[in-house]
């Protein structure tokens, strides 16, 4: 039996009212991040204590290469990435915080001339503003206006999933990108479970099947979908546990590609990639998804997919990638590559 009510009038009453810090969050799903990569530390190190205190996110889904770049943040809650971005993109660049709670968003424009001005800023690269992620239009986010869209343990919050990756592939450019971590489970969800208050606030409850959202990824038109990580999900919460065991929960970073005529799976057109090296926090190693890392200065051999993700998008500059789609050799035994198995625990 469905739970009366908006999920989203739960979300925005539980993070906005009922929540004070991270640490008051019932389970860790909604705040299993790891450590954070090595270049980033310094960075978050200059984000205020009031803004991390009530951010909640389970990664660090801030790819690489994003100096100059046009970002929107959905659900950015207080602001971290926000903040962690503004410093990526630099004096040229501009982050847009979305998010629907208005507590939230009061904390992150508290703080907006401070971290201006400790970014050695001579005005704002940020701008928050209030809406759905559903409906960006309605933010004002216009078609093909933004390079990169990032969002933190937020999707799986939202009721209707079908109107996000439509409205994020509306608005980003052609190569653009849709860089996220949020909650998956192994198995579709029962509706005591999907529609309880507690458990979709605490980003348990409107988790997706990982095999439903690769489907529902596709059908919005990004073609093969890549996961760069992913990590269980330990509850931590005896009676949440009991709730939904026996489903497993993870947190899985994806990184979703707006491009066009890409191939329903690997194939084979011969094509080698090269990385040149340079880009920040992945001078000599830089990984793409889950099995292609790649080392500076070492050939690999590539799919047609791969090739158009390291040559049609941001990360054109830092890949050489010979060969064209000329021949084709049949399909692509997409395996890790050369230099993910000599270095299959390299944090990138």
């Amino acid at each position: 039996m469905r739970t009366q009510g908006d999920p989203r009038s739960w979300v925005s009453e539980y993070y906005g009212s009922v929540l004070g810090r991270s640490e008051d969050l019932a389970t860790n799903a909604c705040c299993a991040a790891g450590a954070p990569p090595g270049y980033l530390r310094p960075l978050l190190a200059r984000i205020d204590d009031g803004v991390t205190a009530r951010f909640y996110g389970c990664g660090f889904p801030i790819p690489e290469a994003v100096q100059g770049r046009v970002v929107l943040d959905l659900g950015c809650g207080t602001g971290r990435d926000v903040y962690l971005l503004s410093q990526l993109v630099g004096r040229e660049g501009f982050v847009i915080g979305l998010d629907m709670t208005e507590p939230q968003l009061e904390v992150a424009r508290s703080t907006l001339d401070l971290h201006t001005e400790r970014f050695g800023l001579e005005k704002p690269n940020v701008e928050f503003r209030r809406g759905y992620i559903e409906d960006l239009a309605g933010a004002g986010v216009g078609d093909a206006s933004v390079d990169l869209v990032i969002s933190n343990c937020v999707v799986n919050l939202s009721p209707r999933k079908d109107l996000v990756l439509d409205e994020i592939r509306r608005v980003l450019r052609p190569g653009g990108e849709f860089h996220f971590s949020d909650v998956v489970v192994d198995r579709r969800l029962p509706e005591e479970i999907a529609f309880d208050p507690v458990l979709h606030a605490e980003c348990l409850g409107g988790a997706m099947y990982d095999a439903d959202f690769l489907a529902l990824a596709r059908t919005s038109g990004f073609g093969d979908p890549r996961e760069v990580s992913r990590s269980a999900i330990t509850v931590q919460n005896p009676e949440v546990e009991a709730k939904v065991a026996p489903a497993r929960f993870s947190a899985v970073t994806y990184r979703l590609l707006k491009l066009a005529g890409l191939d329903d799976r690997c194939e084979d057109y011969g094509q080698v990639a090269s990385y040149r090296g340079g880009i920040l926090g992945a001078e000599r190693l830089f990984r793409l998804d889950d099995h292609h890392l790649f080392e500076a200065g070492r050939p690999e051999r590539v799919c047609g997919n791969t090739a158009a993700m390291l040559t049609q998008t941001r990360l054109a500059p830092f890949f050489e990638v010979r060969g064209g789609r000329d021949t084709h050799f049949g399909a692509f035994p997409c395996n890790p590559t050369i230099a993910h198995d000599r270095h299959p625990t390299r944090c990138c």
